[in-house]
């Protein structure tokens, strides 16, 4: 039996059928994953072994070429670093490729908090780029959307790490979550996430971790990574509370967060009811300017306290009601530290309802658009879910980053149609083709291969 293996040639540029249009520098994937193991060469490796086969920057880009390849496990990850070695060496740098049980050891002590500077790095790439330029909205503003979701969860197994709840039934539950955020726009599709926080057992402590402890880490690890950034928040209802919001006050974030008359009882029944009363609420309608069969109605008092314990905390409030031309509505509030007005109340209102976006846009995305937010990868004894998860993320930002800045991966995208299309075709080059990186691929998806090299390669007979 024989079988063949396709490879492109040395002078790949005169077979791929356009390659005339360049790169720019620094926002493509190729750059973006240099980035990162250059990032990858400062994470501590506490082995003590004298001989380590595998670095900790090979393991760490070896997990990220996992995920941006979409690879369903790590099982099917180590079946490519047997077939397909050379293409990782090639596009992500991998030196010495770990099989699945290394990769597991060595990342089960890495610490997510040794990543972080990965999300800073393709962050900086993108400001200097200026494409998250039209991404700001509201005098300036970048809108971080931000919620906790679950990746773990078993009634069989778990770690030191898992948070605990029992079930109706009484079977104990073991589960990890995050605190994630991205940076959302409501007329781009594009999410820029940054690095999340883990809502698990923390070392040492015998409390459970919670969403609310996890939100405060997050948002101070953050401040502190981007000091100056004009940005506003933006959450659902959960956040609507007097710590939170005077802990993004304490740290200059602007916030718009949904707020419901079920959950906030006191501010609807007596502080809006009483500024509807003494005239002090504005009410405004306005047409659709893209739909005239939608009919939108405004209204909002500013300064009035958030609840009965929380007196001295001013927010200004926003209602919103959407018909549509079936007489269906749909109601929205928030509570927001930004003045409203009749001029910037539709702003405010879009930019509250951007929330969703990391929910549809991030978290949906990453558990059912092939990057398997929800596999069990390994749990280990310390930090391994973390830190894949971590990775995961990493990877999905790159791949977001091009999408809003890289226009090679627009017209490959564009090629191959639906997303899913497109990781197909990725996959089937990496595995096809021996290739010097990952431009080659999006310029073989995006405008075609001229022709190549056939090899045979014979097998060992079988039986």
């Amino acid at each position: 039996m024989s079988r063949r293996k396709m490879y492109l040639a040395d002078n790949i540029r005169n077979i791929i059928t356009d390659t005339s249009r360049p790169l720019r520098r620094h926002c493509n994937a190729d750059s973006m994953l240099k980035a990162l193991r250059k990032g990858f060469q400062s994470v501590p490796d506490n082995r003590t072994d004298a001989k380590v086969d595998v670095s900790m920057p090979d393991a760490l880009m070896s997990a990220v070429a996992m995920f941006s390849l979409k690879d369903p496990s790590m099982l099917a990850f180590d079946r490519r670093r047997k077939e397909e070695p050379e293409n990782l060496h090639t596009v992500f740098g991998v030196k010495n490729i770990p099989c699945d049980s290394q990769m597991r050891e060595i990342l089960d002590p890495c610490d997510p908090e040794w990543l972080r500077s990965g999300f800073l790095d393709i962050f900086r790439i993108l400001q200097r780029g200026k494409d998250l330029e039209p991404m700001t909205m509201l005098g300036g503003h970048f809108l971080l959307s931000a919620d906790g979701t679950g990746f773990y969860s078993s009634a069989k197994v778990s770690s030191d790490s898992c948070l605990q709840k029992k079930t109706k039934g009484g079977e104990t539950m073991y589960y990890l979550q995050m605190y994630a955020a991205a940076f959302v726009h409501p007329d781009h599709r594009e999410v820029i996430p940054v690095c999340p926080e883990m809502i698990r057992r923390q070392d040492g402590s015998t409390k459970q971790d919670c969403e609310r402890n996890a939100a405060e880490r997050f948002f101070r690890k953050f401040r502190r990574e981007h000091p100056h950034l004009k940005v506003i928040v933006t959450e659902d209802c959960l956040s609507g509370n007097g710590p939170h919001i005077r802990t993004l006050q304490e740290l200059d974030l602007r916030f718009i967060l949904g707020v419901k008359p079920a959950d906030h009882q006191y501010l609807f029944d007596h502080e809006v009811a009483q500024a509807v009363k003494q005239g002090r609420a504005v009410s405004f309608a306005l047409d659709d300017p893209k739909d005239p069969d939608k009919y939108h109605a405004f209204r909002f008092v500013n300064g009035v306290a958030l609840n009965k314990s929380n007196r001295d905390l001013r927010v200004n409030v926003l209602e919103y009601w959407q018909q549509d031309k079936d007489g269906r509505e749909t109601r929205f509030a928030w509570v927001t530290d930004l003045t409203i007005t009749e001029e910037n109340a539709w702003e405010i209102m879009r930019a509250g309802r951007a929330r969703w976006r990391i929910e549809n846009e991030t978290f949906n995305t990453l558990k059912n658009q092939g990057y398997n937010l929800g596999h069990n990868y390994g749990l280990g004894k310390q930090h391994l879910a973390a830190a894949l998860t971590t990775l995961m993320m990493l990877a999905f930002l790159v791949d977001q980053a091009q999408q809003l800045g890289c226009w090679l991966f627009k017209k490959a995208w564009e090629k191959a149609g639906p997303k899913r299309e497109l990781w197909e075709r990725l996959r089937h080059l990496f595995h096809s083709f021996r290739v010097d990186s990952m431009e080659t691929i999006l310029r073989a998806i995006a405008f075609g291969i001229k022709g190549y090299e056939v090899e045979v390669i014979e097998d060992e007979p079988t039986g």
